[in-house]
């Protein structure tokens, strides 16, 4: 009789997991909450109308439609059960012989509930959606009112100088200076403004020094304002309060600033640590809780590289999902189980049109090879032939038009203001 593994989430380490897996030996079963797997590295260029949501996301069920042996649920688990090992889920209770818990991040907003209320998020694809309906909404309201009556519409703050931030930053750069005076000739968004604020002293502070530094020239010659060594205190939805003593007036403020571990009900709390992160072996296993592993952004693993445990980045997570794998047939067969040893591959990020830094090792790219790479590392990554060739289509498009021509407002139309005075509100 196959052994069961329940995984719970498909990111990149439940999806690889469960791709990886013996179905000789084990049944899988898959749970999440949504039913598609979502390419997180690209939600930004979802949210800057450069690819439509379809592109990168896969439902799980077409993923997997070969995998006889895995299962698929859509659920959100409740809570775990470890001494009958069982856990409780939204669809039901499900039993298992291995519990993978794979649940991964959200943002972290620091316990600052208006910043949580007001702010705009990029850890979905819905999320990237909102992010873009309310972008290209703003832009029509400054078209149809008087920009002297509503700046706080030209400010476009981005909170948060990670990969994340960066490539949001220098693409809405990029909207401004090609997109905008084509989609509304005559009218001046000179005045309109991104600014990126950043806590620590570097923008991609996890790259090396030439890469902060090349980031942030590319940056600034696109025109955007960078505040480093700067925290945002309060966002109201009208005004973003900085510890500098600074204010700036807001309606769109997108938060990139830190993630936070998923909560899971039936883990003791001794078995986490900073950033509700789930401490985990060498093997992933949870110590001291049989057969319950933790793989991906939710794992947090010491090593002798690592001692303060592992960048979360898919290649941790993919790495992490095959070593397991290996482990369970391993340990089906007698045997002990392997380490894991991350491999680290190097960082990227791109900042826009012929605009990217590469840390490879002692090697450090910038410019236009090393966009040429991201592309090439980000498109070999997407799943399937189809979305391939749609995204490089959409990029070649983009490349030789500037004009990505995908700017759909897709929700509800503005509701219609009386007068100028009027607050400016977006549907939901």
């Amino acid at each position: 009789m196959k052994q069961k593994v329940v995984i719970v989430g498909a990111g990149f380490a439940g999806l690889e997991l469960a791709n990886s897996i013996d179905g000789r030996i084990f049944e899988v079963l898959l749970l999440d909450k949504l039913n598609h797997h979502q390419f997180q590295p690209l939600f930004y260029q979802v949210a800057t109308a450069q690819i439509e949501p379809s592109s990168i996301s896969f439902p799980l069920r077409y993923v997997f439609k070969n995998k006889e042996h895995v299962q698929i649920r859509l659920a959100e688990v409740i809570k775990i059960n470890q001494e009958g090992k069982s856990i409780t889920t939204s669809a039901g209770d499900f039993d298992y012989d291995f519990l993978v818990i794979a649940i991964g991040c959200k943002t972290n907003f620091f316990g600052n509930e208006n910043i949580e209320k007001n702010a705009l998020t990029l850890k979905s694809t819905s999320d990237a959606i909102k992010v873009r309906n309310h972008i290209l909404q703003t832009f029509e309201v400054i078209a149809n009112t008087s920009w002297l009556t509503h700046k706080d519409l030209l400010n476009l703050v981005i909170v948060g100088g990670g990969p994340t931030g960066v490539e949001l930053a220098g693409a809405f750069a990029e909207i401004k200076q090609n997109i905008l005076p084509v989609d509304y000739p005559g009218i001046d968004f000179t005045d309109f403004k991104v600014t990126l604020v950043e806590g620590s002293g570097h923008t991609l502070n996890n790259m090396s020094e030439k890469s902060k530094k090349a980031s942030e020239n590319y940056l600034r010659n696109m025109g955007v304002e960078i505040l480093k060594e700067t925290f945002v205190k309060n966002y109201d939805g009208k005004e973003l309060s900085l510890s500098n003593g600074k204010t700036i007036r807001t309606k769109s403020v997108i938060w990139a600033a830190g993630v936070t571990g998923n909560a899971l009900e039936g883990i003791q709390q001794d078995c986490k640590t900073v950033g509700n992160r789930i401490k985990v072996d060498r093997t992933n296993s949870l110590i001291g809780c049989n057969g319950i592993y933790a793989i991906g952004d939710i794992s947090y693993m010491e090593t002798e590289k690592y001692p303060r445990g592992h960048p979360q980045i898919a290649n941790v997570a993919i790495n992490q999902a095959k070593n397991l794998a290996k482990n369970l047939k391993r340990l089906h067969a007698g045997k002990s189980a392997l380490p894991y040893e991350y491999k680290d591959l190097g960082s990227m990020a791109t900042i826009g049109k012929n605009k990217a830094v590469v840390d490879v090792n002692s090697l450090h790219l910038s410019g236009y090879f090393a966009w040429l790479i991201w592309m090439f590392l980000h498109l070999f990554l997407i799943l399937g032939v189809k979305n391939k060739l749609i995204i490089f289509i959409n990029w070649a498009w983009n490349y030789l038009t500037k004009n990505p021509s995908l700017r759909l407002i897709l929700n509800q139309p503005l509701e219609k203001t009386k007068s100028l005075d009027n607050t400016i509100r977006f549907s939901n």
